[in-house]
């Protein structure tokens, strides 16, 4: 393979064949008519060929300098396009976390601020669905999904969370709560996942946590987001299986209390998902760390013996 011809000599003839003038190349490059016709020379010299045919002060491209500067054209083209995109990675600092939406709303929308007031120069954008996304499509650098196993080739658990069944201080005011089993004769809200690789935590399985006798109970009320179904406790619509992980704050404002503290785990951990390239991007690394201890402290805020 021949070397590759100089940089300027290469600038040189792409506009010269562009313009088709020498005065016209050297005011693009901003150089003299003399340097043009120099490197137009040295690089037909490096090629061994005749790019330019010369009449006395006419000069106008041959049949391979046409399709020699088409190609050249192309090059400087592409070079162009790869300079966009390192422009943009420069350009696009912004950091994009998408979460499921109640795990976005409940959870990590809330922890966002301590992030913030660690590093407040480092945007994110938070985005909420229920759809994994595709990282190089959407344009996502972070995931948080819940599942038995990872969904994307470079993921880490975060934590594992309980659900305890909570309500309104109201709902229950007056009323004597001996057991677990006292909770169960309230209006229950119950939480049904849609297309999750496994489903919510059911009544059904919190009664037989506790020993209670089976029973099948009436779902006049279902939720597919758990968020909804917390917000209706908040309400004082009934007691909701809720995840710890979503309620700390409604517990320590005091719109919801845990009136009998019995957790049941959930079958399947959530995990943190990333596109590897987007840990080049200012903070990227940071935030990655920040999301797996957050992780790490919920997973003991969660389990049994905690205040949650």
């Amino acid at each position: 393979m021949a070397p590759i011809p100089h940089l300027k000599a290469l600038q040189a003839f792409a506009a010269f064949g562009t313009h088709g003038s020498v005065s016209e190349a050297a005011r693009e490059l901003g150089v003299s008519p003399g340097a043009v016709t120099q490197q137009l020379q040295k690089l037909e010299e490096h090629l061994g060929l005749t790019l330019i045919d010369r009449h006395g002060r006419r000069m106008e491209l041959t049949r391979w300098g046409k399709l020699y500067h088409a190609e050249i054209q192309a090059g400087f083209s592409q070079l162009s396009g790869a300079a966009e995109i390192v422009r943009r990675a420069h350009a696009d600092t912004a950091l994009s976390l998408s979460a499921l939406t109640s795990v976005l709303g409940k959870w990590i929308g809330r922890e966002i601020f301590d992030w913030r007031a660690l590093c407040p120069g480092a945007a994110v954008q938070l985005v909420g669905t229920e759809q994994e996304p595709d990282f190089e499509r959407d344009g996502i650098d972070f995931r948080i999904f819940y599942g038995p196993q990872p969904r994307y080739h470079h993921a880490i658990e975060l934590f594992t969370d309980w659900a305890v069944p909570a309500c309104a201080p109201r709902l229950i005011e007056g009323q004597d709560l001996a057991t677990g089993e006292d909770i169960l004769r309230f209006p229950l809200l119950h939480i049904v996942w849609s297309g999750a690789a496994s489903r919510a935590p059911s009544w059904e399985d919190w009664a037989a946590s506790i020993g209670a006798p089976a029973s099948a109970f009436p779902r006049d009320l279902s939720y597919m987001l758990s968020s909804s179904a917390i917000d209706a406790a908040v309400a004082g619509r009934g007691f909701v299986l809720a995840q710890m992980s979503m309620i700390a704050d409604e517990l320590e404002t005091g719109r919801l209390v845990i009136p009998f503290d019995h957790r049941l785990r959930l079958a399947a951990p959530y995990y943190l998902g990333w596109n590897p390239a987007s840990l080049e991007k200012p903070f990227a690394r940071d935030f990655h760390r920040w999301l797996v201890a957050k992780g790490r402290r919920q997973a003991m805020l969660s389990a049994p013996g905690s205040a949650g």
